[in-house]
């Protein structure tokens, strides 16, 4: 087995590179070797994987990924990590497949290999939107298994009629089926965040729609979500032009126009869009 990071090696190398973590880049590192272990075992990584991984910081998750076997491409906006990292992997982990981009995973449009699975600790500040962005413009992600924020978990697995279910629950069912994967403490971070965090698992489904369906799909769950307290004849007045309008599309679907969003996946949704 490779050398994982413990406290000791991460604030060692927090010092070395003057780093003091931030919120507004949803620095929080993990350091306990069993938490890096149960996560790459959770995500089914195999020998010779590609796997792109989001927000690498100090490397506790690059190292498990690569022990694992797995060839890493790893994506990091702060450029003092993305410029220790190689030296980390070099030195616990020597010969180890890793690639390392100094990116904003949000404007990511290509990688030097196609990744079969996405396993990340991902920025609690953005991650929704870098999971959609990603499963978007990488079509060959097959899994996906990140650790987020508890209540961001939660919605992004909720299914149609729960009390979390909202917007990002219907677009991340646009790409296949999601689930939750597990809790991770608080205290396996440095700093010791002041929210819990979950895991949740994706499966790759089938396409649904076309890319220009997808995004007028997109356009009317955010319209839905935006006013989810009324009947869908109303929130999307907007989107058709006026309530009778809307009212005629949504019958047209099948959908009762005086429902409301949350009890509509995102099959329905899709169903509006070509209405």
């Amino acid at each position: 087995m490779n050398r994982l990071l413990g406290p000791a090696e991460i604030r060692d190398l927090a010092d070395l590179l003057g780093l003091q973590p931030t919120k507004k880049l949803g620095q929080n590192f993990v350091h306990d070797a069993n938490t890096v272990r149960r996560i790459v075992r959770a995500a089914g990584v195999e020998p010779g994987d590609e796997v792109l991984e989001v927000g690498p910081g100090l490397g506790s998750l690059t190292l498990g990924l690569l022990e694992a076997g797995a060839r890493v491409t790893a994506v990091e906006i702060d450029r003092r990590l993305a410029g220790q990292l190689p030296g980390t992997a070099a030195q616990l982990a020597p010969d180890a497949p890793l690639t390392v981009l100094t990116a904003d995973a949000l404007r990511l449009t290509e990688l030097p290999a196609d990744p079969r699975r996405l396993v990340a600790n991902l920025p609690y500040n953005v991650s929704v939107p870098v999971l959609l962005h990603l499963l978007a413009r990488f079509p060959s992600l097959e899994s996906a298994l990140v650790m987020v924020q508890a209540e961001v978990g939660e919605r992004i697995a909720a299914p149609p009629g729960s009390k979390v279910y909202g917007s990002p629950s219907a677009k991340a069912a646009w790409f296949g089926a999601w689930a939750l994967a597990g809790q991770v403490s608080r205290q396996v971070f440095w700093p010791v965040p002041n929210v819990d965090s979950r895991l949740v698992g994706y499966r790759r489904g089938a396409l649904r729609g076309s890319e220009a369906e997808r995004a007028a799909t997109f356009a009317l769950v955010d319209a839905a979500f935006g006013q989810r307290r009324k009947m869908l004849r109303q929130s999307l007045a907007e989107a058709f032009g006026g309530a009778a309008a809307a009212s005629a599309a949504l019958e047209r679907a099948g959908i009762d126009p005086t429902d409301r969003a949350e009890r509509l996946g995102v099959e329905e949704f899709l169903a509006l869009a070509r209405a």
